[in-house]
């Protein structure tokens, strides 16, 4: 089917539009099918398109009911989509604290405009970190090419929930971060097997409080994402789990190098509740 014309086209977590990770946004998406819905994420193309299927009422346009698309299924969140629909909201009716009603629960989202642009933050569900299965955890390094002696002896490896799962790998060399490979097919295998929506996420630590990310996401034509928000949210999940102590702290999160479109993601990890989540969104133009 053709595009439809409405659809806005932003990348999110970069202010260069050569950056950061693509999203379609459908303010609008009222009496539109699943099908149609489908057929217009995997006509796009993007790792993600947001549908906004019950935009907010004149009284309350800040409240607004959302679906996520990626070109081959339905996802239950999704983080860069979030940030660029509510920094095109803010576009719209300005500034301020939106509510997105999600399959996962109810998201808040508060835009600030600065004089480099605006910036989103979103604060995820509850979080949930989980042990993973040895046995996936082994196919999982098998499909990278590498065995449980590259993991960073700090981290363990867990699944970790805020809003998607994610299996969280952190790797201790660069040059291994830097150069695994694997296959798309057989990862998509493994993540459908075990029912994971969002990203497999592999991070090597840069410093105290920086890390650097590469999220695995067979789809379509993608096979990484360049910014993956709610793995961030997961990861900020994870590190406090790991080590509650530490927290409130901030870390930041670079992600994309490896697929050529440089992002930034700062994640806040207070005491309990969910995770915040900041980033910028960019019109895409040509």
């Amino acid at each position: 089917m053709a595009i439809t014309p409405d659809i806005l086209r932003y990348t999110a977590f970069s202010s260069d539009p050569a950056g950061g990770n693509p999203a379609g946004v459908l303010l609008d998406a009222r009496g539109l099918s699943d099908a149609e819905l489908q057929a217009i994420a995997t006509d796009i193309g993007y790792a993600e398109t947001a549908f906004v299927t019950k935009p907010g009422s004149e009284e309350d346009k800040q409240h607004n009911v959302i679906r996520y698309f990626s070109p081959i299924a339905e996802i239950p969140f999704c983080g860069h989509a979030t940030i660029a629909t509510a920094v095109a909201l803010t576009e719209r009716d300005d500034a301020g604290t939106f509510t997105f009603e999600t399959s996962v629960g109810p998201v808040s989202i508060t835009t600030t405009t600065e004089a480099s642009g605006i910036l989103a933050t979103f604060t995820s569900v509850e979080p949930a970190v989980s042990p993973i299965d040895h046995a996936v955890l082994t196919a999982l390094l098998g499909l990278v090419g590498i065995d449980s002696s590259a993991i960073d002896t700090n981290f363990p490896p867990q699944l970790s929930y805020a809003g998607n799962t994610h299996p969280i790998v952190v790797l201790s060399d660069k040059s291994t971060f830097d150069q695994f490979t694997f296959d798309p097919a057989a990862m998509r295998t493994l993540m459908d097997a075990q029912g994971w929506a969002g990203t497999v996420t592999f991070l090597h630590q840069l410093d105290a409080n920086t890390f650097e990310a590469r999220n695995l996401f067979p789809a379509g034509n993608i096979t990484e994402d360049p910014a993956t928000g709610s793995a961030a949210a997961s990861t900020g999940g994870y590190l406090r789990a790991l080590d509650p102590a530490d927290t409130p702290r901030r870390i930041t999160i670079h992600q994309g190098r490896h697929v050529g479109r440089p992002s930034v993601l700062l994640v806040d990890i207070p005491t309990q509740g969910g995770i915040a989540v900041t980033g910028t969104a960019v019109p895409i133009t040509a």
